[in-house]
């Protein structure tokens, strides 16, 4: 896929996946903070797109990463994380989730 992946809503990545489905194609899902971004984190997504065709990251929103990490966290916002993980020639769709 391209070097930047799509940011997805909900909505947006639940007809992605469809269409994926459609083609076949093995849809892995991996998530996580990545607010401290390192080589950890690479490794993970680089042997997450190993297990299918198509890798879906989903990104901690706010709120979730301060409940999990505490207090002045995250470091960066969640749609800047988002980006980040998106760059990424591994990752298909990234996605922020609330839950």
């Amino acid at each position: 896929m391209n070097a930047s992946a799509p940011i997805l809503d909900r909505d947006q990545l639940v007809e992605k996946i469809r269409l994926e489905r459609g083609h076949d194609a093995t849809i892995v899902l991996a998530n996580g903070c990545f607010d401290l971004f390192h080589v950890g984190h690479i490794r993970y997504l680089n042997g997450a797109k190993e297990l299918g065709d198509c890798l879906v990251v989903g990104i901690n929103a706010d709120q979730q990463v301060q409940l999990l990490k505490g207090a002045g966290r995250p470091f960066m916002p969640d749609h800047e994380r988002a980006e980040i993980v998106a760059a990424l020639k591994a990752v298909d769709y990234v996605t922020i989730f609330h839950e």
